[in-house]
């Protein structure tokens, strides 16, 4: 038969024949800009409470001490204003939108999972958490952030609209990573490795173009710039296989551990601190901002907050951290998970990856600057092994350092780390998810992780 060429007049006239699907992809779209501007907002009054917290450790004499007595004191206010008003903010915010996905939930109980009162008390108790010093990361937040501003979209679409309050809430949680790691590619494998795990989009590339769009305003903030600057690598010589195996495994295991603690810790335990916390929240949560101050107080400083600037001073070959630095990040981020504030886990794990990579190149007796491969593959090893999601590590992770120089390493490594996870623990977000929903409802992403 002969190959026809597609009819564009007759194409133009079926477009402009839908008028009222035009309408709902404009909302769509509109809802993605002004998603993309909260999340930039939401960085900047991150970014000022971090400074703040600085100014107050670098007043002479007392100002470490100050610093101290606002983590505990800070930490109980916002558990107790969390589980007063927003008991749905708690933790990092992705479980809230993988449980809220789920087609089985009421939109009573989705209500209280992800909704807009839910993303603005999300945004304030952060940069509050941030304030006080504890080690937690507002990536993950944004995602609950994102999905519950984009899931109001919905209230101004026609009754026959083709993208449901599903793929709105998808669009959202993608789009608010697209936009706090400024990385639009990040977004849009964040999107498609979580739909891996539930079912299709009816309306994928509506959802990307809005991924895309709400990355874009990042970038007209904040401009075509990474993180952590631009990774310096000259050359991988076969000397750096062995210590960059040791890095894979020794991220691929901490990460599974450091995920097994924090869904343990989720779901509660049978010792004296469980209980401790399950009788007295509030005091619990008092208890471990004291103990993230005063890890705080003997690093230095150097654990507290979500360790952006140790871990480009690292990765710029400046970085002079504690000889137990990862250790002492490690705690301090999984106590500051364990009291129950709105939390993520991002920002931080890049922080103990670096930590790992550098120690392992200490190790090696490696120069600072021959140590920079190390860090980064330990970066992206230990956010693949905590969130078990390699795709969205491995794209986020050479976006924020411009990492195009080692981009077989660090693949390579994201899935050997989180296939290393996978021997100590099941997939962390999934997990937790389930602690969200009533016993009756199955979370389907839990169901094919395990299948798989």
């Amino acid at each position: 038969m002969p190959h026809h060429q597609p009819d564009f007049w007759r194409n133009l006239r079926r477009e402009l024949a839908i008028g009222p699907h035009w309408i709902d992809r404009a909302v769509v779209l509109t809802y993605a800009i002004g998603t993309g501007l909260v999340v930039v907002f939401f960085t900047h009054f991150a970014d000022y409470a971090s400074i703040a917290l600085e100014r107050i450790r670098g007043v002479p004499s007392f100002g470490p001490w100050i610093a101290l007595a606002i983590a505990p004191a800070m930490t109980a206010a916002i558990v107790w204003w969390t589980r007063r008003f927003a008991p749905g903010s708690a933790g990092s915010g992705i479980p809230q939108v993988l449980a809220a996905t789920d087609d089985t939930l009421t939109e009573t109980q989705r209500s209280k999972l992800v909704s807009v009162p839910l993303s603005l008390h999300k945004i304030g108790l952060v940069v509050a958490g941030i304030f006080a010093g504890l080690s937690i990361g507002r990536e993950g937040p944004t995602v609950q952030v994102g999905a519950g501003l984009m899931r109001h979209a919905k209230r101004w679409l026609s009754p026959h609209a083709e993208i449901d309050a599903h793929d709105l809430m998808v669009a959202g949680a993608a789009a608010g990573i697209a936009a706090a790691f400024n990385t639009p590619l990040g977004g849009v494998v964040f999107a498609l490795e979580q739909l891996s795990k539930r079912r299709s989009i009816s309306q994928s590339g509506l959802v990307i173009l809005a991924i895309v769009l709400s990355g874009l305003v990042s970038v007209s903030f904040f401009g075509n710039l990474t993180y952590f600057g631009e990774l310096t690598v000259t050359r991988l010589e076969w000397s750096y296989l062995a210590p960059g195996i040791v890095v894979a495994f020794a991220a691929g295991l901490s990460g599974g551990l450091f995920s097994r603690l924090v869904v343990i810790c989720a779901r509660g335990m049978p010792d004296r601190f469980s209980r401790w916390k399950a009788e007295h929240p509030v005091r619990f949560a008092a208890g471990c901002g004291l103990a993230v101050g005063l890890i705080g107080l003997a690093s230095g400083g150097a654990t507290l907050g979500a360790g952006y600037a140790p871990t480009r001073a690292l990765l710029e070959g400046h970085g002079d951290v504690p000889a137990i630095y990862t250790l002492l990040k490690f705690v301090a981020t999984w106590l500051s998970q364990w009291a129950g504030v709105p939390a993520g886990v991002f920002a931080p794990s890049l922080s103990i990856g670096a930590g790992i990579g550098h120690d392992v190149a200490m190790l090696w007796n490696l120069p600072q600057e021959a140590a920079i491969p190390l860090i980064a593959i330990g970066m992206v090893g230990f956010l693949a092994a905590a969130t078990q999601e390699p795709l969205t590590a491995f794209i986020i992770v050479m976006e924020m350092v411009s990492g195009h120089s080692m981009v077989l390493s660090l693949m390579a490594t994201s899935l050997l780390a989180s296939g290393v996870s996978r021997w100590v623990t099941r997939p962390l977000y999934p997990e937790l998810a389930t602690l969200l929903v009533p016993p009756r409802v199955t979370v389907t992403a839990t169901v094919n992780a395990e299948r798989a």
